[in-house]
C-alpha cells in the first residue's frame, strides 16, 4: 500500500487553481490504487506557527515537528499546492518546510530517506514567469522549491505542473489571455490526471 503526502496552501478554499489540479492529482491516484492511504494537510485551514527558538532547538524531540516529519518519513509520495503570491510562495507552506525540515534528522544528510521521494509540485499564477517572459527573473516558486528539496532532502524527483494566467478571467486588462489561460488550465489537469495515475500505480506496483 502506498501513501500520498497531499499539502494544500491556497488562501481561497473555493476557486484556486492549485487546489482543483491538487484534487484531480487525488482523484486519479486513488482511482488507480484504491487501498492506499492518503495524508492530508490544509496549511491555509489549519496553518502551523512559525517556527520559534525552542522548537527549532529541540529538533525531532518538539512534538509538532516530530509529527510533520513522521508524516513526511512514512510517505511514497508528496504532492504540494503552490501558488504564487508576491512572487513566492504562501507564508503558510514556509511555515511548513520549516517545521518539517530537521538538519540531521531528514535533512542535511548524505544518506537522506527522502532522496528518492517524488515531490509533485501544482505552482499556479495569476499571470506568466516563464522563461523568454518579461517576469521571468521574478519566479520565486520553483526556483525556490527545487533548490530547498534538492539541497535539505537530497531530493532528486521534483516534477512541477503549472497552471498560468489564473487571474484573467477576473482582471479586465487580461482579458485577452483568457485562450491562453484556459488551454494552460486543461494542460494542468490533463498532466494532474495522468501522472497522479501513473505515480499510484508505480509505487503500488
Amino acid at each position: 500500500m502506498a501513501t500520498l503526502l497531499h499539502i494544500d496552501s491556497a488562501v481561497f478554499p473555493e476557486g484556486s487553481a492549485s487546489r482543483d489540479i491538487t484534487a484531480a492529482f487525488v482523484r486519479s491516484w486513488r482511482e488507480q490504487h484504491p487501498e492506499g492511504k492518503v495524508i492530508y494537510r490544509d496549511l491555509a485551514a489549519a496553518p502551523l506557527p512559525h517556527l520559534t527558538v525552542s522548537a527549532a532547538a529541540a529538533g525531532a524531540d518538539d512534538a509538532l515537528r516530530a509529527e510533520l516529519a513522521a508524516e513526511l518519513a512514512e510517505s511514497d509520495a508528496v504532492l504540494i499546492g503552490a501558488p504564487m503570491y508576491n512572487f513566492t510562495i504562501p507564508s503558510s507552506l514556509k511555515a511548513w518546510l520549516d517545521q518539517v525540515i530537521i538538519v540531521g534528522h531528514n535533512a542535511g544528510r548524505g544518506d537522506s530517506p527522502l532522496a528518492t521521494t517524488p515531490f509533485t509540485i501544482v505552482a499556479s499564477r495569476g499571470g506568466s514567469y516563464a522563461a523568454g517572459t518579461p517576469r521571468e527573473d521574478s519566479e520565486f516558486v520553483q526556483n525556490y522549491l527545487e533548490r530547498v528539496l534538492a539541497n535539505m532532502f537530497g531530493t532528486t524527483q521534483i516534477d512541477f505542473i503549472v497552471p498560468e494566467l489564473t487571474l484573467a478571467h477576473s482582471n479586465p486588462g487580461m482579458a485577452d489571455l483568457i485562450p491562453l489561460a484556459e488551454a494552460s488550465r486543461a494542460k494542468a489537469e490533463e498532466e494532474a490526471q495522468r501522472k497522479g495515475k501513473a505515480l499510484a500505480a508505480r509505487l503500488a506496483a
